[in-house]
């Protein structure tokens, strides 16, 4: 297996590892918090999903001899962002992360459930998706607005490098977040301190609560955003780059992560799609059997930026709240794209597809259920009778 290392494969892990973090923690702890987690829960959601994510990849990796690569449910942390506080606070949205992780093991070892998953019309989820994303999506608009001194920098940083190369686009948002905070914000005389006292890394236990509540508003919706979205599409990846994966034994497997990782404040760990790309092609290493050590170093990479998380959180927590929410908008921007034109691309399911993405872009709940479900539902009953329709037409 050693033999089987090389420094290509290496670097390639070290860059997956910073682009996978740093793209996205910002759409992690603006989700977490959403949903009512406090600074140190939050601190430890993002410390557990990392950790989680880069031990899980580790062991995916060497049993398969696969680049499988990991990383925590973005789409999931954007719909939780949408879907705010649930009644019972964070205990209960806990309570909804640890159902979904049982529910991605179910759909890894029950075939029926994955197969149910996969006739999610996918429009319709594509829709949903695209509703969840683009409240955060309007936030660099917003940050502009608020204070341009300090929204216009961040992104034009994006701007300017994604023109020349897209994949350091979120990471160069994020440097210039860090520039604006450090030269453009007045921090609090203990600001440092703060930071110092958090290199330690701790995980605050978050004791489960389980409701209807968080099983419609949280538990199913993150299930199907996280399989629909990231859990499947990885697979495509991976075959895509000549490779040949089981499915179930993988969806397991991110499934049992998620759900260690759920009582300390982590929503769900899945299969990459982006950084999927990275490990699985020919820049990890020309020869395709030994690209797998290339996730092998990005999972070592997330356990360490996973122990810098309350370090991490702490320093971003010195910022207004709408510049964090303006870099995770920027990293969202691509997906919003991508599910918007997959949710209207078929003439025959569009109406449905709009239905769908208004329906959760509103934003409104009834009966404490998330417009994420609400969406899904009407989506649903539009395209059935639709079909219905048509069907008798003929």
């Amino acid at each position: 297996m050693l033999r089987d290392f090389s420094l290509q494969s290496l670097f390639m892990g070290l860059l997956t590892a910073f682009v996978g973090f740093a793209s996205s923690f910002a759409v992690v702890l603006h989700g977490l918090t959403g949903v009512g987690a406090s600074e140190p829960q939050a601190a430890s959601g993002l410390m557990a999903l990392s950790i989680s994510m880069g031990v899980c990849a580790i062991v995916l990796s060497f049993a398969t001899r696969l680049p499988v690569s990991i990383a925590w449910s973005t789409p999931g942390a954007a719909l939780l962002a949408s879907s705010g506080a649930v009644e019972g606070g964070f205990n209960t949205a806990v309570g909804g992360f640890l159902i979904c992780g049982l529910l991605i093991v179910l759909a890894g070892l029950w075939k029926p459930l994955g197969r149910a998953v996969a006739a999610i019309p996918a429009a319709l989820a594509n829709a949903m998706l695209a509703g969840v994303l683009i409240g955060l999506c309007f936030a660099p608009a917003k940050a502009i607005a608020f204070d341009p001194l300090l929204g216009l920098p961040i992104v034009l940083a994006w701007v300017v490098v994604g023109s020349i190369n897209r994949l350091f686009a979120v990471p160069a948002a994020l440097l210039a977040f860090v520039l604006v905070l450090a030269f453009g914000v007045d921090m609090p005389a203990d600001a440092m301190a703060r930071i110092s006292a958090t290199l330690v890394p701790h995980a605050a236990w978050v004791a489960p609560h389980f409701s209807l509540a968080g099983l419609v508003s949280i538990a199913l919706p993150l299930f199907i955003v996280t399989m629909a979205s990231q859990n499947i599409p990885g697979i495509a990846v991976l075959k895509v780059n000549g490779y040949e994966p089981q499915p179930g034994p993988l969806f397991a497997t991110t499934g049992v992560f998620s759900a260690l990782s759920a009582p300390f404040g982590g929503h769900a760990v899945n299969l990459a799609a982006i950084t999927a790309a990275m490990c699985a092609g020919e820049d990890a290493h020309p020869d395709p059997a030994r690209r797998y050590w290339a996730a092998i170093v990005a999972g070592a990479g997330y356990v360490v930026f996973g122990l810098l998380a309350a370090a991490v959180t702490a320093f971003v927590s010195l910022a207004p709240p709408i510049l964090i929410q303006a870099v995770a908008g920027l990293a969202l921007i691509g997906a919003f794209a991508g599910s918007a034109m997959a949710a209207f691309k078929e003439p025959d399911s569009r109406e449905a597809a709009a239905v769908t993405f208004l329906v959760t872009a509103s934003g409104v709940g009834f009966a404490g259920i998330s417009g994420a479900f609400w969406g899904l539902l009407a989506g649903g009953l539009m395209l059935a009778l639709a079909r219905l329709t048509r069907s008798r037409r003929r």
